[in-house]
């Protein structure tokens, strides 16, 4: 049973965990900002080139010229 040796794996080592970090000690500290901003950056960056290839897309599509001789013929006879 797997989720019975995670469980019993969480409840020893929690507190274990706990005893060691000093949560007044503990920040992100500027590389964590520097790595969020780099991040967020990237995102950004991707969304406006994405944008930018959306709107060259033309969405509007031709007839097919096998289907579209074939409706034409049969709303001839």
């Amino acid at each position: 049973m797997p989720s019975m040796s995670a469980h019993l794996a969480l409840t020893q080592l929690a507190p274990l965990a706990a005893k060691e970090l000093d949560e007044n000690k503990v920040t992100p500290g500027v590389l964590g900002f520097v790595v969020f901003a780099v991040l967020a950056l990237a995102v950004w960056g991707l969304m406006k080139s994405m944008n930018r290839h959306m709107h060259k897309i033309d969405f509007a599509e031709a007839p097919d010229p096998a289907t579209a001789g074939a409706t034409s013929e049969s709303a001839q006879k």
